[in-house]
Parts: structure tokens; C-alpha cells; sequence
């Protein structure tokens, strides 16, 4: 029977437990398409379901991991052929349907993305469903008509692997970059991906007034609760703040001022189960509009082993940027 190494989430009569272990090939999912995974990486989301902090995982035994890289070893579907690179970010995968953080991985042909000519499995991973969702909030401002000539744009979270991508994207594109943070030691990382302007993440955290003054005409939130409700309240008539995430909370203690009063729209962005014409898009966008020698400088490699600790560091506030997980 053949076999390959994998992260394995398991519940019992004692709770949730992980282990590295062999996994048995004859026991992947239904799929048409066979990945030997070569990358991963580390998302908040990701997080979430290596430490049990949310009911991200909702099928037992599970391989963790929401995204991979890697080489097709197999297929029954005329769109792939084995040797082709593909790319995958989320369809469930490490909630539902077994995960990245594993040496192979059995999926549907449609949720695979080739990959981009030019970017090689890492880099992909370097951006994750972290950066193809920063992609998609950029996708979607523009398609609210915002340019960067209308005004600055604020980033939350910025530190972070959303955050970090869409400071990299919105400033080589032109856009004057406010980034929001709680880490201050970070400033200099932030400007070295484009940010003009640094701000305490306080400023935003805390409950606000329906209506603020005008500070930016454009936004991308990953952290929800009373940030994205400030940040709604602040933003200039007819500007458009995209939703991601939810790192302070899934609430949104905020007013419908802005949205009569000034014409503001919530542009809510989802990765997980997003048009594949869509996430065909973002990441021919991915490929031609962000600097590589940014998406470098925000990225830390590690080997599978580390993906447990690196999940806890990554809620715990402690991770910048993107983490690249070598899996193959």
C-alpha cells in the first residue's frame, strides 16, 4: 500500500490531537486529480483550525491546511495532465475535504488554478489565500471605480499576511498607503513593502462614532468588529471599504450613516468558494502586478514539522508577513 508523510488532526474522548504520521494514499477523497504537494503555507485561518481556537475543521480525521502548491501526478480530466503545476486555495480543504499539509492531495479538477508562467510553487505559497485574497480586494475596489488618484487607502492588520500583500499591491499601483498596525517595531517593514503613512491600530479598535471624519476613500479590512466599523465611518463620500477577515470579531457594531450619508459601500470578499474566473484573474493580476522582491521581504520558510507552532505564533500575533511551509 503506498503511503506518504502527513499531518493528521484527530478527536477523541479527550479532545483534538495532531500527529505526523503515514497516511495511506487509498484513503484520499473522492477527486479526479492527484497532487504530489511540493509547498504550503500558514494562514490565520489556518491557525484557527491547528490550535481548535474556531470550529474550523469539520471533518474527522483531518488533514489540516487550507492551500498547496505542487505537481499533478494524476488525472482523469482533460484540463490537467500530470507534471502540470497547479495551485489550490481553499474549497474546503482542510475544513471539509483532507488538506495541504501533506505530500499528496486527491481534489476536484475545478478547483485548481494552473500555475502562472514565470512564478515557481514556492512564490505561490509565499502569497497563499492570504495574498489571492488581498488580490481580490484590490479586484474588487477598482471595480467599485476607486483609483488611487481619489484619495488614500487604509490597510488593517497590516503586519500581517492580508495586510502585507495588499501594502505591496496598492503602492506599486500608485495608492498613497495608510497602514494600520498594533506592532510599531514593524514600521519599517511596513514602508519597505509601500506604506506612506503608519497608524496605531488603537486609533480604530474601539468603539466609535457613526460618523467620523473623512480620512481615506478606500479600505481593506481583515479584522472586522468595531476596525471595520471606524473604518467605515472615516471613509470619504462614495469610497468603498473591501471585507475580508475577522481577527478583532465577526460583529459589526456600526451605524448605517456612512452608507446614507455618504454613499459608502461594505464590499464583502470571499476566497474560499470565489468563481474560479475570478481566481483566474487574481492571480494573473498576482503574477504581473507584485514586486517579488517585496513578496520576499515578507516571507519566512519553514520545514512541515513547524506548521503546529507556527499556527499558535500566528494567532498569538507573532508572525509578519507570509510563511512558506516546505512539504515535499
Amino acid at each position: 500500500m503506498t503511503t506518504f508523510k502527513a499531518l493528521i488532526a484527530s478527536k477523541g474522548d479527550a479532545g483534538t490531537s495532531l500527529s505526523f504520521g503515514d497516511f495511506a494514499e487509498a484513503d484520499l477523497m473522492e477527486g479526479d486529480v492527484t497532487v504530489r504537494v511540493t509547498h504550503s503555507t500558514v494562514n490565520y485561518k489556518d491557525g484557527l483550525a491547528l490550535t481548535g481556537r474556531a470550529p474550523v475543521v469539520r471533518r474527522w480525521p483531518m488533514i489540516p491546511g487550507i492551500d498547496f502548491a505542487g505537481r499533478v501526478e494524476a488525472s482523469d480530466n482533460p484540463a490537467f495532465k500530470p507534471s502540470d503545476l497547479v495551485i489550490l486555495n481553499g474549497w474546503g480543504t482542510g475544513e471539509t475535504h483532507l488538506g495541504a499539509y501533506a505530500q499528496k492531495s486527491r481534489v476536484k479538477a475545478d478547483w485548481l488554478v494552473p500555475l502562472p508562467e514565470g512564478m515557481n510553487p514556492g512564490e505561490a505559497m509565499a502569497i497563499g489565500t492570504a495574498g489571492y485574497t488581498a488580490m481580490l480586494c484590490v479586484l474588487a475596489l477598482e471595480k467599485h471605480g476607486l483609483k488611487p488618484a481619489d484619495g488614500p487607502v487604509v490597510v488593517t492588520g497590516a503586519a500581517g499576511g492580508v495586510g502585507s500583500v495588499a501594502i505591496a499591491l496598492l503602492a506599486k499601483a500608485g495608492w498613497h498607503v495608510i497602514a494600520s498596525t498594533g506592532r510599531a517595531e514593524e514600521a519599517d517593514y511596513l514602508k519597505g513593502l509601500g506604506a506612506a503613512e503608519i497608524i496605531d491600530r488603537n486609533e480604530l479598535s474601539g468603539p466609535g462614532r457613526p460618523l467620523g471624519k473623512e480620512r481615506w476613500i478606500a479600505g481593506v479590512d481583515a479584522v472586522g468588529s468595531h476596525t471595520l466599523a471606524n473604518l467605515l465611518s472615516m471613509t470619504k463620500y462614495g469610497g468603498a471599504i473591501a471585507a475580508c477577515g475577522l481577527a478583532q470579531g465577526m460583529d459589526l457594531p456600526a451605524s448605517v450613516a456612512p452608507f446614507i450619508l455618504r454613499g459608502v459601500a461594505l464590499l464583502g470578499v470571499d476566497s474560499v468558494m470565489c468563481p474560479k474566473p475570478r481566481r483566474l484573474e487574481a492571480w494573473a493580476r498576482l503574477a504581473s502586478d507584485l514586486d517579488r522582491d517585496r513578496l520576499a521581504a515578507m516571507t519566512t520558510t519553514i520545514p512541515l514539522e513547524d506548521v503546529v507552532e507556527t499556527g499558535r505564533a500566528i494567532l498569538d500575533g507573532k508572525v509578519r508577513g507570509r510563511v512558506v511551509v516546505e512539504v515535499g
